[in-house]
C-alpha cells in the first residue's frame, strides 16, 4: 500500500489557478506583454524626462554668465613663415570702439533684425528647431552651421570657444536662456551690435561704419545700414574689396534685408524703392600699413586657404590661431628683388610682373611676387594669371609621348599649317619655314606648326594634353573635386587643336607646380601654402599632408626635361645660362582675340626649385609689342627668371639633371619617323708626294647620336630670340579630332610612312 501526504486539517480544497498568471506555464499573448513593455517605457520616459529636468535645472543653477571674454575680443591670429618663428605680419590689429544703444541709428538696428533675427523682439532667445538642424548638418559633415537667433551668437561671440560639439550646444542654449531672463533685449542687441565682427578687423558697427564708409555709426543712413547687416553673413564673400563676384552677391543679399525691412514695416516702400537698386558709393579706406609691399598679397592668401579649410571668420581674424605657411623669407626676398633688379621703368601701375617658386616634390609654395604694393592694388597676378602661351607646350610634349611618339620622331614644321577641316591656319613666328623637325627641335625653338602636327596625330590629341596637364598640376577649366591649385581653375582650358600653344589662362602658381612635376621626375603633388595651424590654446588644429601621385612615367617626364634643357642650352631661353646650374625651362608668349600680344612668360626649374616669371599689361590681356622695349619671353621674363633663382638658390649646393631615357613607343599614326642621318662623308684621298699616288687610308665622319644633329643644316632658325609667339589662339574653328592618317600637314610636306613600333618593355 503506497502511502500519500496526508491532507492538513481544514484546509480547503486547491483553487484552479488562472490562465496567463505568473507560475502556471501558460504563455502570455502579444497584446499582454505589449502592454507590459509599453508601461515600463513609459515609466522609463517620466523617469529619464525627470531626471533630464533636474539635470537642466542643476546646469542653470551651476553655469554663471561670465564676464566678457576679454582675451577674445584682442586676440589676433598671426602668420609666421615657415619653421613658426619669424612672423609675416597679422590679419587684423582689431578695430573696436563701443558705442551706446541710443549712439545707433534705427535703421541699423532694424535692418540687423531683419537680416540675422525677424523674431528677435519676441522669441525666447532659443530657435530649437535651428539647433537641431545645425547640429544633425554638422554631424553628416555638411558646411558648418552656426547659431540662428541673435541672442545665441552673442553668447557664442562672448563666451565661448568655436568648437562645434554638443557639449558646447548645450551650454549656449543655457547661456542663451540665462542672458535673457536677465538682460533686456535692448542690452543684448547693443552688446551684439559692438562685438559682431563686420570683416576689415572691425568689430562692433562703429568700427564698421569707419571700415566700410568712412564714418561714424550714428551717421549712417539706410542703404549703408542695410549694406552693413548683408555684410554680416559673410564678412569675407560679401566685401565688395574683393571683386566683382563679391560685390555681385552683396548686392542680393542687400536686397533681400531692404525687402526684409519693409515686409517687418520697419522701412516703407518708398524709401527701399529709392536705394533698392544698387549699392550705396563706398569710399577709398586706406588699407592698414602693416599690409603694404606684398607682406598684404600673402595674408590675404592665407586667410581666403584658412576658410577654405574650415575655419571660420570669427576664428580667424579673434581666435588667436597661429598660423605656419609654407612661405621662406629667402624666396620671397628674391622674388621681389628679382622682379625689382630686372623691371624695366617707366611702364607704372600698368605693367604687371607675377612671380611663384614651388618647391618640386612637395608642392610648398615657397616664394610669390604678386604684383603692385598691396595698398595700391590687391589683384594678386600670381594667382589671377594670363595666357601661357607656349609655356603649355611641355605637357603636349609628355603627352605626345604617352601616345607612342619618341623624342626623334618628326612633324612639320612648316608655316602656316592649314587645317585639314578648313578654318584659319596655325604660323609660326615670322612666319618661319623648319622642314621635318622632331620633337627635341620643336620644343626647343618652340615650333607651333610642329605641335599642331603632332596634336592632330593623337587619337584625340587636344583632351590627352589636357588630362595630362591636369595630373601634372594645371587645374581643368572648372574646379576639380576635390579642388586644387591657386586658383582651383584655368579658365579656357578647352579640348581645341591649338591647345598646346596656350590660349588658356593659367596662374604662375600652377604653372610652376606643372613644371616641379618635371623636375621630380613625374611624380606630381598639390600646391599648398599652409602647413600648421595651432589655437590660442595650443591645440594644433590643421597639419598639412603632402598629397603626391605618379603623374607620368619617369622616362616619359626624364623625355620631356631633356628637351627642356636644350631650350636653356641652345634655345630661345639661352639667357638663362646665366644662372650657372643645370636647368630646363620654356619661354612663351601669348596672343589675344585681337592679334596682341598678351602675355610674356619663362618657366622653369632646377632640383631644388621651380619657378615661373609672367609680364602682363593693363587688365592682363593688353598689347605689349611696340610698348615694352622686348614682348618676347627670352627678354625680360627670362632675365627676371634668372634673377630670381640666383638669389633663391645662393648658397644651395648645385644638383644635375637627368638625361634623356629615349622612351620607345608605337606612334599612334604614320609618317612621324625619324630622319634619316645625313650620308657619311668621305675625304678625298691625298697624292703622296713622291710618288703621287693616293693614299689606301681615309677617315669616314659618322654621324652623332644625338638626335638634335641628325637634321638639315640649312633649315632657318628663326627670330633667335625667341621663335614662339602663337598665332591668335582664338581665332581658328577647328576640329578638334583626329583626321585619317596623312591628313594634317601642310601641302607638299612629306614623309615616308614608318612601321608601326612596339612599346618598350
Amino acid at each position: 500500500m503506497v502511502q500519500g501526504k496526508r491532507k492538513a486539517a481544514g484546509s480547503s480544497p486547491r483553487r484552479g489557478k488562472r490562465p496567463g498568471k505568473k507560475g502556471d506555464g501558460a504563455p502570455r499573448t502579444w497584446k499582454q506583454r505589449l502592454k507590459r513593455i509599453s508601461l515600463w517605457g513609459l515609466v522609463t520616459a517620466v523617469v529619464m524626462g525627470l531626471l533630464g529636468l533636474l539635470g537642466l535645472w542643476i546646469a542653470y543653477r551651476a553655469i554663471d554668465i561670465p564676464d566678457q571674454n576679454a582675451e577674445f575680443l584682442t586676440q589676433t591670429t598671426r602668420v609666421y613663415y615657415k619653421g613658426g618663428k619669424k612672423e609675416i605680419g597679422q590679419f587684423a590689429i582689431q578695430k573696436r570702439d563701443s558705442i551706446e544703444y541710443d549712439e545707433m541709428p534705427q535703421t541699423v538696428k532694424d535692418a540687423v533684425v531683419a537680416a540675422e533675427n525677424q523674431s528677435f523682439w519676441t522669441d525666447s532667445g532659443l530657435d530649437p528647431k535651428g539647433i537641431l538642424r545645425a547640429a544633425f548638418s554638422n554631424a553628416q559633415g555638411n558646411s558648418t552651421q552656426g547659431a540662428s537667433t541673435i541672442t545665441q551668437q552673442y553668447v557664442k561671440i562672448l563666451y565661448l570657444t568655436q568648437e562645434r560639439t554638443w557639449k558646447r550646444k548645450a551650454k549656449e542654449a543655457i547661456l542663451s536662456l540665462k542672458i535673457k531672463n536677465q538682460l533686456s533685449k535692448k542690452e543684448i542687441l547693443e552688446g551684439y551690435l559692438n562685438t559682431i565682427y563686420f570683416g576689415r578687423g572691425a568689430y562692433g558697427i562703429q568700427a564698421a561704419a569707419q571700415a566700410y564708409f568712412g564714418r561714424d555709426a550714428k551717421d549712417l543712413d539706410l542703404a549703408q545700414s542695410a549694406t552693413l547687416a548683408a555684410i554680416l553673413n559673410n564678412p569675407y564673400s560679401l566685401d565688395p574689396d574683393n571683386g566683382e563676384d563679391a560685390e555681385r552677391r552683396l548686392l542680393g543679399r542687400y536686397q533681400y534685408v531692404l525687402d526684409s525691412m519693409e515686409e517687418m514695416d520697419r522701412a516703407s516702400a518708398s524709401d527701399v524703392a529709392a536705394v533698392r537698386k544698387s549699392l550705396p558709393k563706398f569710399p577709398r579706406i586706406r588699407s592698414d600699413a602693416q599690409y603694404g609691399g606684398q607682406r598684404g598679397h600673402v595674408l590675404t592668401m592665407v586667410r581666403k586657404e584658412l576658410l577654405r579649410l574650415g575655419f571660420s571668420e570669427q576664428e580667424v581674424n579673434g581666435g588667436g590661431l597661429k598660423v605656419t605657411t609654407t612661405f621662406t623669407k629667402k624666396a620671397m626676398d628674391a622674388a621681389r628683388d628679382g622682379v625689382k633688379e630686372e623691371r624695366p621703368e617707366g611702364f607704372g601701375k600698368n605693367l604687371h610682373v607675377a612671380v611663384a617658386s614651388v618647391e618640386p616634390g612637395t608642392g610648398a609654395v615657397r616664394g610669390i611676387y604678386a604684383g603692385q604694393d598691396y595698398l595700391k592694388s590687391q589683384l594678386n597676378w600670381a594667382v589671377e594669371g594670363g595666357q601661357a602661351g607656349s609655356t603649355f607646350k611641355p605637357f603636349a610634349v609628355a603627352a605626345g609621348i604617352e601616345a607612342g611618339f619618341e623624342l626623334k620622331d618628326t612633324f612639320d614644321g612648316n608655316s602656316p599649317y592649314e587645317l585639314p577641316g578648313g578654318g584659319r591656319p596655325f604660323e609660326n613666328q615670322g612666319n618661319a619655314d623648319y622642314g621635318r623637325v622632331n620633337l627635341i627641335k620643336a620644343t626647343q625653338d618652340s615650333i607651333n606648326t610642329a605641335f599642331i602636327d603632332m596634336t592632330l596625330a593623337m587619337d584625340n590629341g587636344p583632351k590627352e594634353i589636357i588630362e595630362v596637364a591636369n595630373r601634372m598640376g594645371i587645374p581643368p577649366a572648372e574646379p576639380a573635386n576635390p579642388p586644387f591649385g591657386f586658383p582651383t581653375s584655368s579658365p579656357g582650358l578647352e579640348p581645341q587643336t591649338g591647345v598646346s600653344l596656350g590660349s588658356q589662362t593659367v596662374s604662375p602658381i600652377n604653372m610652376a607646380n606643372g613644371y616641379a612635376t618635371i623636375a621630380n621626375r613625374g611624380v606630381a603633388a598639390d600646391a599648398y601654402i599652409i602647413e600648421k595651424v595651432v589655437d590660442a590654446d595650443g591645440v594644433v588644429r590643421y597639419t598639412h599632408k603632402v598629397t603626391d601621385r605618379r603623374a607620368i612615367p619617369e622616362g616619359v617626364s626624364d623625355d620631356v626635361g631633356y628637351a627642356l634643357q636644350q631650350v636653356v642650352k641652345a634655345g630661345s631661353g639661352r639667357t638663362t645660362l646665366g644662372l650657372g646650374r643645370p636647368a630646363g625651362g620654356k619661354t612663351g608668349t601669348a596672343t589675344n582675340g585681337k592679334g596682341e600680344v598678351s602675355s610674356a612668360w619663362f618657366v622653369g626649374y632646377t632640383p631644388q626649385l621651380s619657378t615661373a616669371v609672367m609680364y602682363v599689361r593693363g587688365k592682363g590681356n593688353e598689347q605689349l609689342k611696340d610698348w615694352l622695349p622686348s614682348y618676347f619671353g627670352s627678354g625680360y621674363p627670362a632675365a627676371t627668371w634668372t634673377s630670381v633663382m640666383q638669389k633663391a638658390l645662393e648658397g644651395e649646393p648645385v644638383e644635375q639633371l637627368p638625361g634623356a631615357a629615349w622612351v620607345k613607343g608605337e606612334a599612334p599614326s604614320d609618317g612621324h619617323e625619324p630622319a634619316p642621318p645625313p650620308p657619311k662623308k668621305t675625304k678625298k684621298p691625298k697624292k703622296d708626294r713622291k710618288t703621287e699616288e693616293p693614299r689606301t687610308t681615309a677617315p669616314v665622319e659618322t654621324p652623332s647620336d644625338d638626335p638634335t644633329t641628325q637634321l638639315p643644316t640649312d633649315l632657318p632658325t628663326g627670330d633667335p630670340t625667341d621663335p614662339d609667339p602663337t598665332d591668335d589662339p582664338s581665332s581658328p574653328s577647328s576640329p578638334t579630332s583626329t583626321p585619317p592618317p596623312g591628313n594634317g600637314r601642310s601641302p607638299g610636306a612629306s614623309a615616308s610612312p614608318r612601321p608601326r613600333r612596339r612599346p618598350a618593355a
